[in-house]
Formats: C-alpha cells, sequence, structure tokens
C-alpha cells in the first residue's frame, strides 16, 4: 500500500495544487482514465469544503490530504480540524450559520454526485471525506 500525503495551508490558491496531484497519483494507481475528471472534482470540492471550513472557524492548522494506493482500490481521504456540529445539539447562533450549513451540505452532495463511494466523518475535532475508486491492473505488453 503506497500512500502520499499533502498538507496546505487552508487557501483557496492550494486546491488547484491538491486536485493536480490527485489526478496524477490516481492515473499512476490504474484509476480509469474515463473518471479522472470526477477524481479532480471530487478533490477540488472536498479540498475547498475543508478550506472553507478552517477559515470560518479560524482554524489555522494545515488541510489534510492522503492518496491511498490499495490492492484494487484507490482512495483519497481529505481532512479538516474544524468542529462540526453534533446532529441534534443545540448550537447557540444556529442561525447566523444557516448558509454556510446550507453550501457544506451543497459540497457534499456533488461529492456523492462524484463518487459512487463516499464515506464523511465529522465531530467536535474536525471531519474526513473519505472517497474511493476501483483499480485496473496494469497492462502488461504482449511480445
Amino acid at each position: 500500500m503506497a500512500t502520499v500525503e499533502l498538507r496546505f495551508s487552508a487557501l483557496p490558491e492550494h486546491v488547484r495544487t491538491a486536485r493536480l496531484v490527485a489526478a496524477a497519483v490516481a492515473r499512476r494507481a490504474g484509476v480509469d482514465e474515463a473518471v479522472l475528471d470526477e477524481v479532480r472534482l471530487a478533490v477540488g470540492e472536498a479540498c475547498s469544503r475543508a478550506v472553507g471550513l478552517h477559515r470560518n472557524s479560524g482554524v489555522t492548522a494545515p488541510v489534510k490530504v492522503a492518496l491511498i494506493e490499495e490492492e484494487k482500490q484507490f482512495s483519497i481521504e481529505v481532512g479538516d480540524e474544524a468542529p462540526h456540529a453534533v446532529p441534534g445539539a443545540d448550537t447557540p447562533g444556529a442561525q447566523d450559520g444557516d448558509a454556510e450549513i446550507e453550501e457544506d451540505e451543497m459540497g457534499l452532495a456533488v461529492i456523492s454526485g462524484l463518487v459512487d463511494d463516499v464515506e464523511v466523518t465529522t465531530g467536535q475535532n474536525g471531519g474526513l471525506i473519505r472517497m474511493t475508486w476501483p483499480t485496473a491492473p496494469p497492462v502488461t505488453a504482449l511480445l
């Protein structure tokens, strides 16, 4: 299992770099060329979401991206350290954050539309989006 890890400051201009690296590593891992655009878009959306959460919460920690190549699949994990509301909890000033929550839900909907296998976990100490794609075995040329 090979893993590439990225950490970048929560600035929008770094999202493009994460997208480019993710596409290059996905290609090398054997992700079908036809879905590489989906990989780029999903990573861009997940990283933009993490950047927004960090900036809105005043978190100075870097956004973390792990690109994981396994035997028959390729996964990307985008992690943030922004506190997330616990479902069902009464949050003071919740109306102030309604627009942010709606934007966050929209971003997750876009990611779910692009990737068949998505896991989202959130909590008081941050969140993680794990996206997984199947890989094809390397093709060997016959002589």
